[in-house]
C-alpha cells in the first residue's frame, strides 16, 4: 500500500494544485490567448460568448458560483422565457441537474476556441457538438450556435433545440448515489461553490481507479503469459513492459471517468479536472512513443550487432535520440495547448530557429543524411577494398560524420560522408570473379601456323585450368600492328580473395610463356625500344614441328579454330594439375 501511495503522491499533488488554483473566484480554465484577427477587431463580449470554449467555460462558471440568472445567458430562449427571470433560473437549475445525474461536457482543450468554431465536423456551420446528456435509454445532444450574421461578432449560445431538450426531459428527482451516501456535512459544507464530499470522493475514486486498472493490468500480463508463448522470451517480455504502464494509464482515466459520472458528482467537479484527463491521456501517449523508441532501438542495435555491422549501431542510437528529443517537443507542445497556452508564436520562433539551425549546420545534416545512405545502401563495409573516385583502399571505420580507408601506402584518408554518398563507389571486396585479360604482341616473323599453335593452345590451357570458370574463354588473334601481331585473352578466375586470383593469374601466365616458347616464335618488343644485341634466329627445327602438328590437325579435321569441339572441351576441363608439380601444398 505504501508503493502505491509512492505512486500516486504525483497525481494527488497535481489534483491540489489544480483545486487551489480553482476556488473562489477563479475561472474554470486558463482562456486560450489565441486570437483571430477578426476577434482582436471585434469588441469582447462581457460573457465569453465570442467562441464555443467561451461559452462553455462561462455557462459552468456562473453554475459553480450558482448565479443562474447569469447561467441563462447562455442560452437560446424565447421572447417569453427571457422575461421571466424564475423561469430563466429554472432553466439553467435544470441542465444543472441534468448534467450532475448523467450528463458530460467535452473538455474545454478539445471545443473550438475559434470565432467560427469546428469546420471539420459533419455539423454545418456555425453550429458545434460540446457533449451529450443520457436521461434513461435516451442520449440528447448539446450543441451550441453562433446567433450572429457574418457582418457581426460571434455570439455562441447552447441552441434552441438543446433548451428545447433540457425542458422536455426525464429528469430524476431522486437524489443521486452520491448524496445518499454522504453524511449532510460532507454535502452541506463546500468548497469552490461545491460539496466538499464531491472533492474527497474524486480523491477516493482517482486511489481506487488506479489501484483497480493496476489488478487489470496484471490479470491481462497473466493471461497474455499463458495463451502467448513469446511472452517469456526477452523481445515479448520488453513489449509487454512497453505497454504496461500507457495502458494502465489510459485505464485510470476511463474508469474515473466511468465511476465519477455515474456516482452524480457535479459538472463543475468534473469538468474542473476534465485538463488532468487529457493530460494524462496525452502523457500515456508520449510514454508509449518513448517506450516503442527504446525497444526498437534496443532489437536493432542488437541485431546490427550480431550482423558485425557496428557502423549502423551509431546511426540507430543517433536516430533514437532524435525521435526521443522529437517526442519530447511534441508532448510538451501538446501540453501547452491543453492547458490553453497560445504556442502559435512559439512554433512560428522554432521553425525560424530550426531554419537558421538548418543553414548553419548544413554539411553535418548533409553528412548525416550520407551516413544513413551508407548504412540503408551497404554500398560499402568495414574491411571492404574500395575505390572511391580515384582513391583505393581498405575501409577501416564509418563514422556519422565520415568514412576513412587505409590506403596502400598505409595513409589513412577521411572522406565526409556527403561526399561519399554523392561518389562513385567501386567496391572490389564483392567480385565473385576476377578478368584476366592479358594482350600478347607477338613478332611478326610468327607465321600462321604458328599463330594457329598459339591460340589452339593458349585457349586448350583456359579449357583444362580448374581456376578458370567454365564460361568459354577468349583468345583471339585480334589485329596487325605495325610492329607486332596482337592477341587478346579473356577469362574469368574463380577465387575467394585477390591475393588468390594473383596466384591463379601467375600460374597461368607461366604456362603461357611455355607454350609461346614451344611455338618457336616469341614476344615482339616495343617498336621505340632500340634493341642493339645480337638478335638469335627463329627456331627453323620448332618452326616444322609446329607446322607438322597443325598439319595433322588439319588433315584429321582436329582444328579447334574458330571454335573448339565440345567433346575436346570436355577432355581438357580440369587436366591440368594446379598448384603445379613440385608447388608447396597447404595441408588440408
Amino acid at each position: 500500500m505504501i508503493l502505491y501511495i509512492k505512486r500516486l503522491l504525483p497525481l494527488l499533488m497535481l489534483i491540489a494544485l489544480l483545486v487551489k488554483h480553482n476556488t473562489g473566484k477563479a475561472q474554470l480554465l486558463a482562456p486560450n490567448k489565441a486570437l483571430t484577427e477578426e476577434s482582436q477587431k471585434a469588441p469582447e463580449d462581457s460573457l465569453g460568448r465570442r467562441t464555443p470554449q467561451g461559452t462553455v467555460n462561462g455557462f459552468i462558471r456562473a453554475i459553480g458560483e450558482q448565479n443562474y440568472l447569469r447561467a441563462s445567458q447562455y442560452f437560446v430562449l424565447s421572447k417569453r422565457s427571457y422575461r421571466k427571470t424564475s423561469e430563466r433560473i429554472r432553466i439553467a437549475k435544470t441542465f444543472q441537474l441534468l448534467l450532475d445525474q448523467g450528463g458530460n461536457l467535452s473538455p474545454s482543450s478539445i471545443i473550438s476556441n475559434k470565432e467560427s468554431g469546428r469546420t471539420d465536423d459533419d455539423l454545418a456551420a456555425g453550429e458545434d457538438l460540446v457533449g451529450n446528456i443520457a436521461t434513461g435509454k435516451t442520449v440528447l445532444p448539446l450543441y451550441v450556435e453562433n446567433q450572429s450574421d457574418d457582418s457581426q461578432p460571434a455570439l455562441w449560445l447552447f441552441s434552441a433545440e438543446t433548451v428545447e431538450s433540457i425542458l422536455s426531459a426525464d429528469i430524476r428527482v431522486e437524489k443521486s448515489f452520491l448524496d445518499r451516501i454522504l453524511p449532510p456535512a460532507l454535502i452541506e459544507r463546500k468548497f469552490g461553490n461545491v460539496p466538499i464530499g464531491h472533492w474527497a470522493v474524486v480523491v477516493i475514486m482517482t486511489v481506487v481507479s488506479y489501484l483497480l486498472s493496476r489488478m487489470l493490468i496484471y490479470l491481462l500480463i497473466f493471461m497474455l503469459q499463458k495463451l502467448w508463448k513469446k511472452s517469456a522470451t526477452e523481445k515479448g517480455a520488453a513489449i509487454i513492459e512497453a505497454f504496461s504502464l500507457p495502458v494502465n494509464m489510459y485505464l485510470t482515466v476511463i474508469l474515473f471517468v466511468a465511476f465519477t459520472q455515474r456516482m452524480g458528482i457535479s459538472i463543475v467537479v468534473r469538468q474542473r479536472f476534465s485538463i488532468i484527463l487529457i493530460t494524462i491521456g496525452i502523457t500515456a501517449f508520449l510514454i508509449l512513443l518513448w517506450r516503442i523508441t527504446d525497444f526498437v532501438s534496443m532489437f536493432t542495435r542488437s541485431r546490427m550487432t550480431r550482423r558485425g555491422r557496428i557502423s549502423a549501431v551509431s546511426a540507430v542510437l543517433f536516430l533514437s535520440r532524435t525521435t526521443k528529443a522529437a517526442i519530447v517537443c511534441i508532448g510538451i507542445i501538446a501540453l501547452l495547448g491543453v492547458i490553453g497556452v497560445d504556442v502559435t508564436a512559439g512554433l512560428a520562433a522554432l521553425g525560424i530557429g530550426g531554419i537558421a539551425l538548418a543553414l548553419g549546420a548544413q554539411k553535418t545534416i548533409e553528412n548525416f543524411v550520407g551516413s544513413v545512405s551508407l548504412i540503408a545502401d551497404q554500398p560499402l563495409r568495414v574491411g571492404d577494398y574500395c575505390r572511391i573516385d580515384d582513391i583505393k583502399g581498405t575501409v577501416e571505420s564509418i563514422g556519422m560524420r565520415s568514412t576513412t580507408l587505409r590506403t596502400a601506402a598505409r595513409t589513412i584518408v577521411t572522406i565526409p560522408n556527403g561526399q561519399l554518398s554523392a561518389s562513385k563507389i567501386e567496391n572490389f571486396a564483392h567480385r565473385d570473379r576476377y578478368i584476366f585479360n592479358p594482350v600478347f604482341n607477338f613478332r611478326m616473323e610468327t607465321t600462321p601456323d604458328q599463330m594457329r599453335y598459339l591460340l589452339v593452345e593458349l585457349r586448350s590451357l583456359l579449357y583444362a585450368h580448374p581456376a578458370v570458370l567454365n564460361s568459354p574463354p577468349m583468345v583471339r588473334f585480334t589485329g596487325i600492328t605495325a610492329d607486332a601481331l596482337k592477341v587478346e585473352v579473356t577469362a574469368y578466375i574463380e577465387a575467394f580473395t585477390f591475393e588468390i586470383s594473383q596466384e591463379v593469374q601467375e600460374d597461368i601466365l607461366l604456362r603461357m610463356m611455355d607454350i609461346i616458347e614451344n611455338s618457336g616464335t616469341s614476344l615482339a618488343y616495343p617498336s621505340q625500344t632500340l634493341y642493339m644485341a645480337r638478335d638469335s634466329k627463329m627456331s627453323e627445327e620448332k618452326a616444322l614441328k609446329v607446322a607438322e602438328t597443325v598439319k595433322k590437325w588439319k588433315d584429321n579435321n582436329e582444328l579447334q579454330l574458330p571454335k573448339f569441339d565440345p567433346k575436346r572441351v570436355d577432355e581438357l576441363k580440369d587436366s591440368i594439375q594446379y598448384p603445379g608439380e613440385g608447388s608447396y601444398k597447404v595441408p588440408e
